[in-house]
């Protein structure tokens, strides 16, 4: 499998602007600047590349953690994760995952042992060189 993204930058570093483009369409010219990446905390006029490598990631992992529930039998009725990325002085230092799940007959501690093992073997978290810590609650 092979997917392809296309980037365009024109301009400088602080005053250019881009646009991202996926293979499937998903992301049409999606614009991207210094300005999304480091000043628009509400994130309305674009968007940067931390925050795809966490939409990346969460999706990665709920995908990952469905598969390793029904490998030990059970069947999730939603996983919802939302992840906060840190990123300082032009590293990202961490991801944190946290995890609500709705997962019928499972206990809290089989819960969090099997979201962990998600996360330590989603392809996404093996990509990355980051701390990912993640916290669940079961619903």
């Amino acid at each position: 499998m092979k997917r392809k993204v296309n980037a365009i930058w024109m301009g400088d570093g602080a005053n250019g602007n881009g646009s991202l483009s996926t293979q499937s369409g998903a992301i049409n010219n999606m614009p991207y600047s210094f300005k999304t990446r480091f000043e628009n905390e509400d994130g309305k006029l674009g968007t940067n590349p931390e925050e795809l490598i966490a939409a990346a990631l969460v999706g990665c992992f709920n995908m990952k953690l469905s598969f390793v529930l029904n490998e030990s039998h059970y069947k999730p009725s939603k996983l919802n994760t939302n992840a906060v990325l840190t990123f300082e002085d032009g590293k990202i230092l961490s991801i944190d995952l946290n995890l609500e799940g709705d997962v019928p007959e499972i206990g809290e501690e089989k819960f969090i042992e099997l979201a962990n093992e998600a996360k330590d073997n989603c392809p996404i978290s093996g990509a990355l060189n980051c701390k990912i810590s993640v916290t669940s609650t079961l619903l």
